[in-house]
């Protein structure tokens, strides 16, 4: 593997911190695309709700990301397709559920209603409808905060490679200051993970 030279570590560092500055003041191209794909939904009356990482930032946690999730149905999904596909939008697979924004060079991901999160696999949690699930946020519709939590505990217990999801809520249950009986408001299949992340949280965190 070939060294990076001192001025290509630079011009790498200052991109990525200029990238999550736009972030986290709301601006840059992830925001963009989840504005322009909230917009052209909202246009067509396609039921949507955000989830994934800009969901948990409207909840009280933010983290950086480099794309967007979309809770949607199957036929919001075909209708989306049918009219965007070669206009700004692109499969990033031909048959896939994912697409490109081209625009602002964006990923990004629909979690289709009934389909189960983490492995796949049928479980008591499935990926709701956006109708139920969605609620007004700060400039689009994103997944209600009992449902965001449930999507990510049954994501993280099923996936090994979706420890994120736990670390999201861990993160998420302090940063909102949850409280214990929050559980009450999830799935039984989730209490469980749920307290024990709880009580996790208690721990402070360590500063080294």
């Amino acid at each position: 593997m070939e060294e990076l030279t001192a001025a290509e570590i630079d011009r790498r560092t200052d991109a990525l911190l200029e990238e999550a500055e736009a972030y986290f003041t709301g601006e840059g191209g992830v925001h963009n695309a989840a504005a322009a794909i909230a917009e052209r939904l909202t246009e067509a009356g396609i039921d949507y709700a955000i989830a994934g990482a800009i969901a948990l930032a409207e909840h009280g946690f933010k983290r950086l990301t480099v794309g967007v999730d979309v809770l949607i149905r199957r036929e919001g999904l075909d209708r989306f397709k049918a009219e965007w596909l070669g206009r700004g939008y692109l499969d990033v697979r031909p048959g896939g559920k994912a697409v490109r924004d081209t625009v602002n060079d964006v990923k990004i991901d629909f979690l289709l209603t009934g389909d189960f999160p983490g492995d796949g696999k049928p479980k008591p949690v499935a990926f709701p409808d956006p109708g139920d699930a969605a609620i007004a946020g700060d400039k689009y519709r994103v997944v209600s905060l009992p449902r965001l939590v449930e999507m990510k505990l049954a994501s993280g217990m099923t996936a090994p490679h979706r420890l994120q999801d736990l670390a999201d809520v861990l993160r998420l249950i302090r940063a909102a200051d949850l409280p214990r009986d929050f559980g009450g408001q999830i799935d039984p299949y989730v209490r469980a993970k749920f307290e024990e992340l709880w009580l996790a949280s208690r721990h402070p965190e360590d500063d080294y």
